[in-house]
């Protein structure tokens, strides 16, 4: 069962007619995330988010899995943003989260798993990027956010970048675990995997973002 939230805060939402309300932001698409990551529930956010992707790190190291997934989008209209996290280990950080957002401007649900007050970020392009991944056939290249200004504890790593017009957010958490991005790192969009999504992992608690 997928269950709606504001996808800039996590308040629940109040449905009047055929809209939802946030408290704290005010009518707003809901983010439709599941009770408990399982496969069954994961096919039903593929099929509330066709049309846009959802991205996963791929392949998927042993041992990891997927943890959480999210769709932004009110009935009747097209998504406006889908959400990933895979959770596993490394040698050097111990548990390792990694969050993949793709999102239409203004959305603000990257913004609120980075904790940024704006739901866009700034200053992207400025500066050579960080990291590049690949998406499809070709590089998306992607630059470091700041979250200093909201995040007090500092215990994640923040990239954004474009893709189809689209922002792209990368969220690392702890903050250490950057240094996994010194691999080649591929996102793909696993609503055109296949067979082989049977044979993907879910589970284990979705991490607090």
């Amino acid at each position: 069962m997928l269950r709606p939230g504001c996808p800039r805060c996590g308040l629940p939402l109040t449905e009047t007619d055929a809209s939802w309300a946030c408290p704290e932001h005010g009518p707003t698409p809901p983010l439709w995330r599941p009770q408990e990551s399982t496969y069954d529930a994961f096919v039903r956010h593929l099929g509330a988010a066709a049309g846009f992707p959802t991205y996963l790190p791929w392949p998927m190291g042993p041992g990891w899995r997927v943890t959480d997934f999210g769709v932004v989008v009110q009935e009747g209209s097209v998504p406006r943003a889908t959400m990933s996290c895979v959770s596993g280990t490394s040698v050097l950080d111990g548990p390792v989260d990694v969050l993949v957002v793709s999102e239409e401007p203004g959305t603000g649900l990257g913004a609120r798993a980075a904790r940024l007050a704006s739901p866009d970020p700034r200053d992207i392009g400025e500066g050579p990027p960080v990291v590049k991944v690949r998406l499809g056939h070709g590089p998306v290249s992607l630059w470091a956010v700041s979250t200093s200004d909201a995040d007090e504890e500092f215990d994640r790593y923040v990239m954004v970048g474009e893709a189809a017009g689209r922002w792209l957010w990368l969220v690392l958490r702890p903050a250490s675990a950057m240094l996994l991005m010194r691999d080649e790192w591929i996102l793909r969009d696993v609503a055109e995997v296949g067979a082989p999504l049977i044979e993907m992992p879910f589970g284990g608690p979705p991490p607090a973002w």
